[in-house]
């Protein structure tokens, strides 16, 4: 699709294990158009999570393409790609992995609001409630230690954190994976209210093909290192074409029953 926000072409990703050479990405190819989400999923180390950091150049391709906003995602560096990496934002699976525990919710909004310029100084208060509000936390949140947060809680204060920097593009990596299913299902709206509000493509990245449905337009399937199926959510679930997608299906028995 030459109109894709993100298309990615032979993306290829290989690492060594003692004496052998493990194909992580074997030639990955999908798109996202503006305002989809696309789920990505498959089993344990069948290279989601490879192609998720290869994305936010966490990792360097061994082979491939990304084109992301029109622009050579590969080809940026420095200053270049410091400026753009606004525009996709990553929300991982532990929020406390990659927050400072002692910060407060407040200074964690701060620093995406401060590092790309999202505001002038004397507004970035006032957008950090906003942020807080969009998410549905209450605005005196920002001065609580995120530490004393629940798991919901932390979850949707890393979302407001990839928000702030205004991004076209999230990546969400087994996001919402650790969360009972209660607070699953309230963050899985919040993710489908923002889409809507805002207009930001989501890769939504899961081995649970129920959660991986409930939010996506599209849905491709990883096995081995390699997209196996692409396809509608609803059809793909339907009538799934792989053994890699009929053994998810198989493994969410209502799914074949469920309404879609």
């Amino acid at each position: 699709m030459n109109d894709a926000l993100l298309s990615v072409e032979n993306l290829s990703k290989g690492f060594s294990s003692g004496a052998r050479q493990v194909a992580a990405l074997d030639n990955v190819s999908l798109t996202i158009s503006a305002g989809e989400t696309l789920g990505l999923v498959g089993a344990s180390g069948s290279g989601k999570s490879t192609l998720s950091r290869l994305l936010l150049r966490l990792l360097s391709a061994d082979a491939g393409s990304i084109r992301f906003e029109g622009v050579d995602w590969l080809a940026l560096n420095g200053a270049s790609l410091r400026r753009r990496r606004a525009r996709m934002q990553m929300v991982f699976q532990d929020p406390l992995a990659v927050f400072n525990p002692l910060a407060s919710v407040g200074a964690v909004l701060d620093d995406p609001l401060r590092i790309h310029g999202v505001v002038a100084k004397d507004r970035r208060r006032d957008e950090i409630v906003m942020l807080l509000e969009r998410v549905g936390l209450p605005a005196d949140y920002a001065g609580r230690p995120v530490r004393s947060l629940s798991g919901g809680q932390r979850q949707r204060v890393a979302i407001a954190r990839a928000i702030a920097a205004r991004p076209s593009l999230l990546v969400l990596d087994e996001a919402v994976s650790a969360l009972d299913v209660t607070v699953r299902g309230r963050i899985l709206e919040l993710l489908v209210d923002l889409q809507k509000e805002q207009g930001i493509a989501c890769l939504f990245i899961s081995h649970d093909l129920a959660v991986v449905r409930a939010v996506s337009h599209r849905i491709a399937v990883m096995d081995g290192g390699r997209i196996v199926e692409t396809g509608p959510a609803a059809a793909l679930v339907a009538a799934p074409q792989s053994d890699a997608a009929r053994a998810l299906v198989a493994a969410v028995p209502r799914l074949a029953t469920d309404p879609c």
